[in-house]
């Protein structure tokens, strides 16, 4: 009884002849189109940054302001290979290549120097002298007690 019922539900079978090729075309037309927009939209961009990017790290030299994927600042002091040293300021790292996002514009690079410059005058003035001798007598205390 019950698969009776489900026959006659799924009505009766189409008997004609197979699907013609518009008819197809019409099935697969908006499979086409998906893969399309992803093509252009996504996949696309995505590889042209990615070889701007090959294309910037082969390019890379001696006395270049970069930034690595930490988010560091630094100027490229060495190159061996794929190793490259960089010099933080007070610190050098070796990094791989591929650990370099991009160099620095020149306008950030006026402002490094410049903050590199205000940095040497500020830690000058950052220890006035009073509180070089408050410091002194807390020292003092504390070995007393």
């Amino acid at each position: 009884m019950f698969f009776e019922s489900l026959a006659h539900a799924m009505g009766a079978p189409q008997g004609g002849a197979p699907a013609g090729p518009t008819e197809m075309l019409v099935q697969f037309a908006p499979l086409v189109l998906m893969i399309a927009v992803f093509w252009f939209l996504l996949i696309r961009p995505q590889k042209k940054r990615q070889q701007e990017h090959k294309k910037m790290l082969d390019g890379l030299r001696r006395g270049e302001l970069v930034m690595t994927s930490g988010g560091f600042f630094g100027r490229i002091i060495d190159i061996d290979g794929d190793i490259i040293t960089v010099d933080l300021g007070e610190t050098k790292v070796r990094i791989g290549r591929g650990f370099i996002t991009g160099l620095v514009d020149a306008k950030l690079q006026s402002a490094f120097k410049e903050g590199k410059k205000g940095k040497a005058s500020s830690s000058e003035d950052r220890a006035p002298k009073e509180i070089e001798k408050r410091d002194a007598g807390d020292d003092s205390d504390s070995s007393e007690k």
